[in-house]
């Protein structure tokens, strides 16, 4: 075990982030409210400017987010207790696997004092991080996008301005494929850090997190994940939002601290769907008394405009938010003391003439070593609708749901980890897909992973759920090898389904990646090669794909056929770089014939190039 981190240490350059990115996004894929951008900007932003183990924070590691909270204090305490002189000690702190510090590796250091948090005005374009993105994706195929109604090219323009992360601005422009010139997208940002008594101030695009999200949350969301432990958990406080998607905040905010009170405030206006004017004025007071802490929430919306749905008359909507003015407020409490960690929030929200209410709250217990379990409860009342949050819940919407959460992480065996989740859930009303009430349902997984201190793994993941009397089973087999710059993955996956009518339906897919990290060119190589099988939609599969710099591919496969890519990274010079990814999705005929679709293939063609200073 010494010896491997020692090897790991001094060759921390050869773990590439992306690629580590790539996997921390593969374990947290399972909730599909998972936004990959987001994370891959925080990392690599954590990455450029590594966390100092022996002078940081929860809040600052809690941005790693595959560390648990049990994972986070355990390493608050080992450097209050005796700071570190090298990144081996990491061995020594309970609860760290070797996998997982080979995962932390790229965004930890250890300084040999506290930074100096003053800014120098001489020195901030001087030893700035300056970063500039081009992309350009080209769509073909037999479809809309080709007769010349719709654009089959995307488009985007990026800038990153970073100093010490305390000073940081950018700039995003996007126009997606299919759009128009009306459809441009941007956005940008200004954010300045820790200076004196402020924590910070942001401009621009930027969201707002704290409690459990009831009141406010994150676009990006920790939902149901192989890292179990971590449901229930948020990066809390004011921070820019890169993203031009839409779903961050538009405006003003600061924060402040003082004698372990912390103040934020902020302000926004955006525009929904349908063109209307939001205003969004918010307050959030929270203190921090040793391992307590405490804080309350207030957001107060207005519409330019009575809010409505497209499908206004629609029975599963019936208490979503309708009106010009709404009202959101909630309380929060965490405390955590030795094996136990203790969270919860409680939140009302106003909906027309009556008032919603919400719950939720858990424990987290590690009652020895290496063994972690989680118990989560939440109860969101009809009436209760908030567009600007999200707490764990089994839809995208916290809106009628009762549910329960159990988790159990175990690594008691060598180099063997299991990690187990069941959740139950129940809708007083109805709900979109779910014609009938009330309806109850579960979610179930179970992974065993073997994970040795050598250039191999692999993982068997058997996963159960039912919902709108349909009970859909999937099973897993994942092998992964990686020594000497390859790196190689296989992956097998078989689902079966169960509809409300009885009738059974699978699908299968298989696939096989191969990269390789050539050692005298800087050049990299990834290529999958993929055949399925699912000839129902109701077993459809939504494969993670590797993509170009601050990218993703998510495709839902369906139908009988193949799928290729290969993506080709070239470091021209240091400060340039030029990633290319080709695609190409190929159905069997008989398949395409039966479903009288008009193209048999569809390929896709992604450009970038980044520059840095």
């Amino acid at each position: 075990m010494h010896v491997l981190l020692s090897i790991l240490t001094s060759l921390n350059m050869v773990f590439l982030p992306g690629e580590i990115i790539d996997d921390i996004y593969n374990f947290l894929s399972e909730t599909e409210t998972v936004n990959y951008e987001d994370l891959y900007d925080e990392l690599m932003e954590i990455h450029a400017n590594p966390i100092d183990l022996n002078h940081t924070s929860d809040a600052e590691l809690r941005r790693l987010r595959f560390l648990s909270e049990r994972q986070i204090d355990n390493i608050l305490l080992y450097v209050e207790q005796h700071p570190m002189d090298s990144l081996t000690e990491l061995r020594l702190i309970s609860d760290l696997q070797p996998y997982e510090i080979r995962n932390m590796l790229p965004f930890v250091c250890i300084k040999p004092r506290a930074p100096d948090n003053k800014i120098y005005a001489a020195e901030v374009f001087r030893y700035a991080k300056q970063e500039l993105l081009l992309r350009t994706d080209v769509r073909y195929a037999e479809d809309p996008y080709r007769d010349g109604q719709l654009d089959p090219v995307y488009r985007q323009f990026r800038y990153n301005f970073n100093y010490r992360n305390q000073v940081q601005f950018g700039a995003t422009l996007r126009r997606p494929t299919g759009g128009d010139e009306r459809s441009l997208l941007y956005g940008g940002y200004i954010q300045l850090s820790d200076i004196g008594a402020m924590k910070r101030l942001v401009l621009g695009n930027f969201q707002a997190v704290f409690g459990q999200g009831l009141v406010t949350a994150a676009p990006f969301h920790m939902g149901k994940s192989n890292y179990v432990l971590t449901a229930g958990s948020v990066q809390e406080g004011l921070k820019k939002y890169s993203s031009v998607d839409g779903s961050g905040l538009h405006g003003i905010g600061t924060a402040w601290c003082y004698r372990g009170l912390d103040v934020a405030a902020w302000y926004s206006l955006t525009r929904t769907n349908d063109s209307l004017r939001r205003h969004i004025a918010g307050l959030n007071l929270s203190y921090r008394y040793k391992r307590m802490k405490i804080g309350a929430t207030a957001v107060e919306n207005i519409y330019s405009d009575t809010l409505r749905y497209y499908y206004e008359n629609a029975r599963y909507n019936q208490n979503y938010f309708r009106g010009i003015r709404q009202f959101v407020g909630g309380v929060n409490f965490r405390w955590n003391q030795g094996i136990v960690d203790i969270f919860a929030e409680a939140a009302t929200a106003q909906n027309r003439r009556k008032w919603g209410y919400a719950v939720t709250g858990g424990v987290r217990i590690n009652p020895i070593h290496d063994l972690g379990l989680i118990l989560l409860y939440r109860y969101y009342s009809p009436h209760f609708d908030n567009t600007l949050g999200y707490a764990y819940s089994e839809t995208s919407r916290i809106n009628d749901e009762n549910g329960l959460y159990l988790g159990v992480d175990i690594k008691l065996i060598p180099h063997w980890r299991l990690a187990v989740y069941g959740d139950v859930f129940r809708f007083s009303g109805i709900k979109y897909g779910i014609p009938y009430s009330p309806s109850w349902g579960y979610d179930a997984q179970a992974e065993v992973s073997y994970l040795p201190e050598d250039v191999w793994s692999m993982t068997l993941k058997l996963r159960s759920r039912q919902k709108a009397k349909k009970d859909q089973w999937n099973l897993r087999y994942q092998f992964d090898y990686g020594q000497a710059g390859w790196k190689l993955r296989t992956e097998a996956d078989a689902g079966l389904v169960r509809t409300a009518a009885r009738q059974l339906t699978y699908g299968l897919s298989l696939f096989q990646d191969v990269g390789y990290s050539f050692a005298m060119v800087p050049i990299t190589l990834q290529m999958r090669v993929q055949g399925f099988y699912i000839p129902q939609w109701d077993n459809r599969l939504y494969p993670y794909e590797n993509d170009v710099l601050y990218a993703y591919s998510i495709n839902s496969l369906y139908g009988k056929g193949g799928r290729m890519y290969l993506n080709f990274r070239w470091k021209i010079i240091p400060q340039l770089a030029l990633y290319l990814r080709v695609s190409e999705t190929v159905y069997a005929n008989s398949w395409v014939k039966e479903k009288k679709l008009p193209s048999a293939t569809h390929t896709d063609i992604h450009l970038l190039f980044r520059a840095t200073l």
